[in-house]
């Protein structure tokens, strides 16, 4: 199957929307793309699977990863019907796709009641005067940092 990146976007968009009627979570759809090839179809599902982080582009990379057997899609691109939050950003970031298309605005999400701009100043304030507290504790024992540096055959992302 293959369809131009306008096609690709109605699919995102087309997976919000078929949301909206199942109510299983916000209005937002996503679809990760391969070489002119659907890989995978996520949608928000946050309050159908009570998790704040099953948001559609996380879905999609989840559902992507799953079936090309790896952790990065740096030969796929996402199209997904709105401009990614933070957390989906930060998951794009980290699958390393070769781009992202959206459809909406953080501006728009926001005239529905989608608005996450408390997070990004939330980010840009220093650790200790977050609203939720961050607090670094002392450790003991052994380091996982120091040992994943010493491990053989360790995968680098």
């Amino acid at each position: 199957m293959s369809a131009t990146s306008n096609e690709w976007m109605q699919a995102a968009i087309q997976a919000a929307l078929d949301n909206v009627k199942t109510l299983a979570g916000g209005p937002f759809g996503a679809v990760v793309v391969r070489q002119g090839v659907l890989v995978a179809t996520g949608h928000n599902q946050v309050t159908a699977l009570h998790d704040p982080t099953a948001h559609a582009e996380v879905q999609a990379i989840r559902a992507a990863c799953r079936k090309l057997g790896h952790f990065q899609l740096t030969d796929c691109e996402i199209y997904t019907s709105c401009e990614p939050c933070p957390m989906c950003l930060g998951a794009i970031y980290w699958a390393r796709p070769g781009a992202v298309y959206y459809a909406y605005s953080h501006e728009d999400a926001a005239r529905a009641g989608f608005d996450d701009h408390f997070i990004y100043e939330q980010i840009a304030l220093p650790i200790q005067d977050r609203s939720i507290p961050m607090i670094q504790l002392p450790t003991a024992g052994a380091d996982p940092f120091a040992e994943w540096r010493a491990a053989e055959g360790r995968i680098e992302y």
